[in-house]
Order: structure tokens, then C-alpha cells, then sequence
């Protein structure tokens, strides 16, 4: 590194050091730790392919492209990383549990605060659109135990493939949406719809990217969960149409083996499908 009067000037090859030097002593230790290491890999990608000015022009104007489509509904961001897999890498950092206990996966773009409480039975969608499917299971700790006063909130897409806050002008509020919570049994069920797969929102840049790449951004049909119940550790996840023809390149990388769910035919009189799953809760650390 070059000095002159004890300053050290930005070289290619100390490049690292130079712009890590420059943080505070008194900047919050994590931060320094955060910034640091992004700072070195960030350097490190950019000598490891020779990055050209042009193709940094190009990643800038994708970024601001990205950030320029967010909104309170469009999260473009969240859909990037879902689609390079950090989300998932993230969640599963961060979510590891012991065996049996039901697995977590992406949240994904469309959740939102406030959904309905809904009676348990009751039906979620409401546009009429789909083939009807009876939810139902059990919410449970790891020694089988049933959990009262767990709290589902659950989310789908429509028959189309869309989720209500894509279409507000189209779809009634809350559409398939609702939030149930257990009794004593532990017991959940609800009606809605067989999910159907969708492609994740491709007119923006993210699909631009998902399209040079020779890759699709289709998801398979799912439900989505959150289950929270006091002193345990909160569950985001999705069940999976266990026959659908895209778990196994989900564009989000979400599907784990664990949550593929049978979806069997109603009986005659009843909903037109069903779906069973058992949610398994690890107690939270008390710390």
C-alpha cells in the first residue's frame, strides 16, 4: 500500500484494507464485522471475474431499476433475493431446529398485517374461483403434546394464480386469507382452495435477470402458514402440492421434502379436496 505523511492511498491489491481502515473504532462492533466482511467478498468477486466498467454500469442501473419498482405491495428487492437463494440461505441460518420439528421456509413478498380472525371451518377464499380443499391437522409440540392458543395466519394465491393484493381492483380484500387459533385439541381447520403454481412477478427486472439466466419463475402451488403460539418458536413456512410439477425448481428454492402434502379427494358432499398436516413447534429459548 502506497504512504506518503502516513496516509495510505486506495491500491487494487490492498483494496480491502484500504476501505476497511476507514471505519471507526467506535462504530458498533457487529456492524464492523458485517460491513467487513461484505466489503472483503464484494472485492473479492469483483477481482475474481475482472469486473468491466460497463458491466458494473449495467449492475448499478439494475439496482435502481429494482429499488424503483418497490412499493408498498411490490417488494422487488425481497424477490431478488429469493431468487439468488439468500432468502432461504438467511432463513435457514437463523431457523435450525431439531429433528421433528416442523421446518421453516422463504416468507415470501405477499404477507400482510391484519389479516381477518377467522371462526375454525370457515372458508378463506372468497371470489369464488378454485377447487374447494378442506386444511385441517394439528399443532403440536415435540413430545406430541397438542398446543392451545396457537395462532395460524395463512395466505394463498387465487385459482389465476395472483394473490389479492396483486389484483385490488380485481379480487375482494383478504381473499384467501385468514387467521385461526387452536384450542385445546390443538386442532386447526379451514377451507379454501387447492393452491395452484404461479410465476412469481417477472415484468421487472428480476425476471428480466431470470430470463438471460435461461431460468423459469414459476413456484409450485402452496399454502402458507405462520404459526405462532406463546413460549415457542414461531414457524413461517408453506405445505407443497406434493405432485406438482415444478418442486423441484422452484424459482425461490422453498420446497423442502418435509412439507410435501397429499392433497386427497373430498367424500361425496364435502369439499372437493383435502390436505392434512401436523404442525411440530419447538419451545423457544427462554433467553
Amino acid at each position: 500500500m502506497s504512504t506518503a505523511k502516513g496516509i495510505d492511498y486506495f491500491t487494487e491489491a490492498a483494496s480491502v484494507e484500504s476501505v476497511n481502515a476507514r471505519m471507526s473504532e467506535d462504530a458498533d462492533p457487529r456492524l464492523r464485522q458485517v460491513m467487513g466482511s461484505l466489503v472483503k467478498h464484494l472485492h473479492a468477486f469483483a477481482k475474481d471475474v475482472e469486473l468491466t466498467q460497463a458491466e458494473w454500469a449495467t449492475a448499478i442501473g439494475f439496482l435502481t431499476r429494482t429499488g424503483q419498482m418497490c412499493d408498498g405491495n411490490r417488494k422487488e428487492f425481497i424477490l431478488l433475493s429469493d431468487v439468488l437463494g439468500l432468502s432461504m440461505l438467511v432463513d435457514a441460518i437463523n431457523n435450525r431446529r431439531p429433528s421433528g420439528a416442523t421446518e421453516n421456509t422463504v416468507l415470501g413478498p405477499f404477507h400482510v398485517e391484519g389479516a381477518p380472525v377467522r371462526a375454525m371451518g370457515e372458508m378463506i377464499s372468497l371470489d369464488g374461483k378454485g377447487e374447494s380443499c378442506l386444511f385441517e391437522g394439528r399443532v403440536l409440540d415435540l413430545d406430541g403434546k397438542p398446543v392451545k392458543g396457537a395462532k395460524l395466519d395463512v395466505w394463498c394465491d387465487n385459482a389465476d394464480g395472483y394473490y389479492d393484493v396483486q389484483q385490488p381492483d380485481i379480487q375482494p380484500k383478504w381473499n384467501n386469507r385468514g387467521i385461526f387459533v387452536t384450542g385445546e385439541d390443538g386442532a386447526y381447520a379451514f377451507r379454501g382452495i387447492r393452491p395452484v403454481s404461479y410465476p412469481i412477478p417477472d415484468d421487472g427486472p428480476v425476471g428480466q435477470m431470470l430470463a438471460a439466466l435461461g431460468r423459469h419463475p414459476n413456484r409450485p402451488g402452496h399454502m402458507h402458514f405462520i404459526v405462532a403460539a406463546e413460549g415457542y418458536e414461531t414457524v413461517v413456512t408453506h405445505t407443497f402440492v406434493a405432485d406438482d410439477p415444478w418442486l423441484t425448481s422452484d424459482a425461490v428454492f422453498g420446497v423442502k421434502a418435509s412439507l410435501l402434502t397429499e392433497f386427497v379427494a373430498g367424500e361425496a358432499g364435502d369439499t372437493m379436496w383435502k390436505s392434512r398436516f401436523d404442525f411440530v413447534l419447538n419451545r423457544a429459548d427462554p433467553a
